[in-house]
C-alpha cells in the first residue's frame, strides 16, 4: 500500500501596493519556518478560495480584500506533504500594514518589498513559480 501524502490546499495572496508586494515571514517552528512567503492560509472544507483568502488575510494582516483575481495554481510536493497553492493577485483592499517593517496580527514579521528586490528574500520551493510569474508579468 502506497503512503499518500496529505494534500493541503492553500489560498495565497500576492498583495500589491505602489509597486511593492507584502511578504510575511513564517514562524521558525512551522513547516518551512524562517522563510518569507506570500500571505494566506489553508482552505477549509466547503470554503471557496476567495472566502479563504479573505478570511486568512483579515486574520493575519487586518487586510479586507475588496477584489482579487486568480494568478495561478501551483502544486508542489515536499517530503512530508503536498501543497496546492491557489494564488490570487490582490490590488483592491482596505487596511493592513502601512509601515515597511511591522508585525502582523499573529505576531509574524511582515514587510512591503519592492518588486525588483524579491530576489533578495528566501522563499519556500513552492513559491518559485509565483516569483517567476511576477517577474514575467507587467508588475515588474
Amino acid at each position: 500500500m502506497l503512503n499518500e501524502k496529505k494534500m493541503v490546499k492553500v489560498a495565497v495572496g500576492v498583495i500589491i501596493r505602489d509597486q511593492k508586494i507584502l511578504l510575511s515571514k513564517r514562524p521558525d517552528h512551522l513547516h518551512q519556518g524562517g522563510l518569507w512567503e506570500f500571505p494566506g492560509g489553508k482552505i477549509e472544507n466547503n470554503e471557496t478560495v476567495e472566502d479563504a483568502l479573505g478570511r486568512e488575510l483579515a486574520e493575519e494582516l487586518g487586510v479586507q480584500v475588496i477584489r482579487s483575481e486568480s494568478l495561478m495554481d501551483v502544486k508542489h510536493d515536499y517530503i512530508d506533504k503536498s501543497v496546492l497553492l491557489q494564488v490570487h493577485m490582490v490590488r483592491h483592499f482596505i487596511g493592513g500594514p502601512t509601515e515597511a517593517d511591522t508585525l502582523g496580527e499573529e505576531g509574524q514579521l511582515v514587510r512591503w518589498v519592492p518588486i525588483e528586490e524579491l530576489d533578495h528574500y528566501e522563499f519556500p520551493a513552492a513559491n518559485q513559480s509565483i516569483l517567476m510569474a511576477i517577474k514575467n508579468s507587467s508588475l515588474s
